[in-house]
């Protein structure tokens, strides 16, 4: 099973206190924490905006078709022990 890894940022806000009690309030109404509440506002606010997309480096590319080059060389790594093992036999 492949499970996705969205990174993840944290923000810090300063509002007036009388702001704050109100987003709590409405919260709290929802049945949401404030930060569910608050990401959801910016969901919706951004929600029919096209996402950004970047073409890659050169360095990327070329990176890229080097590691696909040696992709017969990998190794797989399931856990912590086979992990310090692959780095002592370096």
């Amino acid at each position: 099973m492949d499970i996705m890894v969205t990174q993840q940022a944290q923000i810090k806000i300063t509002l007036p206190l009388a702001l704050k009690e109100f987003l709590e309030s409405k919260a709290t109404k929802l049945g949401l924490p404030i930060a569910a509440y608050v990401k959801s506002l910016i969901v919706s606010d951004v929600k029919d905006m096209d996402y950004p997309v970047f073409e890659a480096s050169n360095a990327t590319i070329k990176a890229y078709k080097e590691a696909m080059k040696n992709k017969d060389k990998a190794v797989t790594i399931r856990n912590s022990k086979e992990l310090h093992e692959f780095f002592k036999n370096l």
